[in-house]
């Protein structure tokens, strides 16, 4: 698939059927992942592949975390909370290392593991797979940032929902470069 037909249609997937993703086409896309470009070499993302019990796991560590900030919200909120993580077949959640040298910037890896993530996108569409990027109040989230490995202060990114498409629609117009880019020179 030419790059630029996956940068302008990957976001025509709107739903994914369950069915099970082989562990080696998530490989593949880890592997496209890590092809961006990072200063310093210092690889600084971060991928925990959520599958099975793993994504179940990770749905009552939201709801878990949303009882202890909101008691006197209803049952259904709880219930709808752990189903998040049940969206898609493979949820993979993207961190960043916290900069280990002071030549390394903090915004430099953030920057390193959005470019990574953008990559894991491309290569699902490219793929036939469908993938969405999402973030939400969980990126941010100490108990769910525990339960998944990082640091309370250490940057999730994203969660990277993957899977089959169940329909792909048109992609919808997206705004054009010209109103955001100022020519000098």
């Amino acid at each position: 698939m030419d790059v630029f037909e996956a940068i302008h249609n990957r976001h025509s997937e709107k739903k994914v059927k369950q069915d099970a993703v082989p562990r080696e086409l998530i490989e593949t896309l880890l592997d496209a992942a890590v092809q961006a470009p990072n200063h310093y070499k210092v690889r600084p993302w971060r991928f925990v592949v959520l599958m099975g019990e793993g994504r179940k796991k990770l749905g009552d560590v939201m709801a878990a975390s949303q009882l202890n900030r909101h008691p006197d919200f209803p049952p259904e909120a709880f219930d709808a909370c752990r189903a998040l993580s049940l969206r898609a077949p493979v949820v993979i959640a993207v961190g960043v290392d916290k900069p280990s040298e002071p030549k390394v910037l903090e915004i430099e890896n953030v920057c390193a593991a959005a470019a990574a993530t953008q990559n894991l996108l491309l290569a699902a569409h490219a793929m036939g797979l469908g993938a969405k990027w999402r973030t939400s109040e969980w990126a941010r989230d100490p108990m769910v940032k525990k339960f998944l490995g990082f640091e309370v202060d250490q940057h999730i990114i994203g969660f990277i929902y993957v899977g089959y498409p169940e329909f792909v629609t048109e992609p919808a117009p997206r705004p054009s470069f010209e109103d955001r880019t100022v020519w000098m020179g």
